[in-house]
């Protein structure tokens, strides 16, 4: 009869310190890091808002511009609503910009049936250019509403 092959000790901790390392990727590749698991397609940061000059909707769209450049952006629907989904978490430079980008005489009214605009009014040239808007948001995780007062 051959004698059992006894394991040390420190052996012993080694393999059950992998076998437990192995068991936890493997429930993480399961479940996922969130704990219920991302579904594809959820939106993680959102942020929202409306656009207004006095008490009139703005029409255009916002522009988020980060310090690497990337600019990120959302047409502003008829009562000068926005959104911008998944925006990255950080500081951003923002302007708004009216039909096109195309700078407008302050207080037009932009047509209800002008192409890819809601109705409201142009915002003022300065809100065009981040480096005149003098608007700046920091964007965090999650949903959050940034409303955009022009003056």
């Amino acid at each position: 009869m051959k004698t059992p092959h006894h394991v040390q000790p420190s052996q012993s901790r080694r393999l059950f310190g992998a076998l437990l390392l192995v068991s936890a990727l493997s429930l993480t590749a399961v479940v996922g890091c969130g704990g219920g698991g991302d579904k594809k397609g959820a939106v993680k940061n959102e942020v929202t808002g409306k656009v207004t000059l006095g008490d009139k909707a703005v029409s255009g769209q916002v522009v988020f511009v980060y310090s690497d450049g990337k600019e990120l952006s959302s047409p502003i629907s008829g009562d000068g609503s926005y959104s911008i989904p998944d925006p990255p978490a950080g500081s951003v430079k923002v302007c708004v910009r009216g039909m096109g980008g195309a700078v407008v005489p302050k207080g037009t009214d932009i047509p209800k049936d002008a192409p890819g605009m809601g109705a409201g009014v142009a915002p003022p040239a300065k809100y065009a250019n981040v480096a005149t808007s003098g608007l700046t948001y920091d964007v965090k995780a999650g949903k959050q509403e940034y409303n955009i007062p022009l003056k």
